[in-house]
């Protein structure tokens, strides 16, 4: 359903407080009715094509340079998969417990990040409010102490990952069978040193958007919400787990879709597809087909779909949580932060247990096994579950790469609620920049990140404007990308 004679076009762009580059289009009919509402992703990164024919064990290092804020995500994943091309199906107790220190480092903050620096303004000051309030400097003048503690919850975490990787961003801690640095017991001590104001932090954290859920939570179960599956990796035993398991999805009800599928099988459950009009891709469950097979990914779906959490306190929070919606899964959008800050919580502890564990100051680090010419890993990515596929020559280079990423899954669903909160918040109303951040507020409760999940299939589309020294329009070339 395209563009028709006497439509009006609204378009947010760029979308703000996320990261990447993307837009809204909005088109209203003649009686300032919403006819349709897209997200589009408009950047192309290309990293599935031009990392072929590099070696596979630059992949942890190259595929990072994805992103500056999730770049520890795909480190791991590209870590994990290269695992399996050269053999190291069981690392050793060292370098798993220095990369899941590093992926926890990683949760704790970025989703500090988002909390406190993306989403608190809306939260806070509403959906609505003073544009020139509504902002990262708006909450450190309105709540300093608030903002402080979203600095310092940051801080930390990539503290812990500078630790285990070398580098706050873009470190060089996992390779392929292992790691290459141990956590020495200075590093230990002094992350050790504010483990308990970052776990009293992040409880108060939970609370915050425990609070504002439930006391909103009449307007928030009709604010871009919808019935939908879900899907993550769980641990065998069916809790939660950041780094390690096999897939498991549900449906709306809370019935099992699959579970306990390996990631090296994932494609037998998974497909994608594309559309014109964006360069993310639309993965989808094979057995339900691209209309009906579309599903969620992140915090919220993470609660869902896990049995329990195997720390003390973000289990509690987890319970509080499963609570609002009895044994259905919770399909609130913006329980999305509810949830995000339980994941923040559990972080914490887990690193608590970590840094407690002499294993990190160990010497074996690196294993080899049977050289394989194929490998795929999977994290939980704090947006999402995170795939990574690669396949190698006899030469040791890459000649295939597939990424799903977290945000690409969330695709459907961030679209679904753009549409919803377009309809409800702008059709047949005067359009004012609040207004517009009510599309933008639904779209920040998933923490996009755009510039991983951009992809392309077949030719791009492109369009080239000639333009003379005056700035008039000589000439046009446009590919559709068909």
């Amino acid at each position: 359903m395209g563009e028709q004679a006497g439509d009006r076009r609204i378009v947010i762009e760029p979308v703000t407080r996320v990261e990447g580059h993307g837009k809204v289009t909005i088109l209203l009919d003649e009686q300032g009715r919403v006819r349709q509402a897209r997200l589009h992703v408009v950047e192309f990164r290309g990293f599935e094509r031009f990392i072929q024919g590099r070696p596979y064990w630059e992949m942890p290092v190259a595929v990072q340079r994805l992103c500056g804020i999730c770049p520890v995500s795909h480190h791991l994943c590209a870590a994990k998969a290269v695992d399996h091309i050269v053999g190291a199906d069981r690392l050793t107790p060292t370098a798993d417990k220095v990369r899941r220190l590093m992926h926890h480092g990683q949760f704790f903050q970025s989703h500090a990040l988002h909390f406190f620096y993306l989403a608190a303004p809306d939260l806070l000051f509403g959906f609505g409010s003073d544009v020139l309030a509504r902002n990262v400097i708006g909450v450190a003048r309105a709540h300093p102490e608030l903002a402080k503690r979203g600095i310092l919850m940051r801080k930390w975490g990539q503290e812990i990952i500078r630790v285990t990787s070398g580098k706050r961003i873009h470190g060089t801690g996992a390779i392929p069978g292992g790691v290459n640095k141990n956590v020495s017991l200075a590093e230990r001590d002094e992350a050790l040193r504010d483990l308990p104001q970052m776990i009293e932090w992040a409880q108060a954290a939970v609370g915050l958007a425990k609070d504002y859920t439930l006391s909103h939570l009449d307007e928030l179960a009709d604010f871009g919400s919808f019935e939908s599956s879900h899907l993550s990796i769980v641990r065998s035993d069916g809790a939660l787990d950041l780094y390690d398991g096999n897939l498991r999805a549900i449906d709306a009800d809370g019935r099992t879709i699959f579970d306990g599928v390996a990631p090296a099988r994932y494609a037998d459950v998974l497909a994608e597809d594309v559309k014109p009009w964006s360069y993310m891709k639309f993965p989808f469950i094979r057995d339900l087909g691209p209309d009906d097979g579309w599903y969620r990914v992140g915090p919220l779906s993470r609660m869902n779909t896990c049995a329990f959490i195997d720390t003390p306190l973000a289990e509690a929070a987890r319970r509080e949580f499963r609570a609002i919606t009895g044994p259905r899964p919770c399909h609130v959008t913006m329980a999305y932060h509810w949830a995000r800050m339980i994941e923040t919580l559990h972080a914490a502890e887990k690193i608590g247990e970590l840094l407690h564990d002499s294993d990190l100051q160990g010497s074996d680090l690196v294993v080899r096994g049977e050289r394989r010419s194929e490998g795929v890993g999977i994290v939980e990515a704090p947006r999402g579950t995170l795939f990574h596929h690669y396949r190698v020559d006899d030469d040791d280079l890459v000649t295939m790469c597939n990424l799903i990423v977290s945000t690409t899954s969330n695709n459907v669903p961030m679209n679904r609620a753009v549409e919803s909160v377009a309809r409800k918040y702008l059709s047949g109303r005067e359009i004012t920049e609040g207004l517009l951040n009510h599309v933008e507020v639904a779209i920040r409760a998933y923490d996009p990140c755009l510039s991983c999940a951009t992809h392309a299939m077949g030719q791009m589309p492109l369009e080239v404007d000639l333009l003379d020294a005056d700035g008039r329009l000589v000439d046009r070339r446009v590919r559709d990308g068909s």
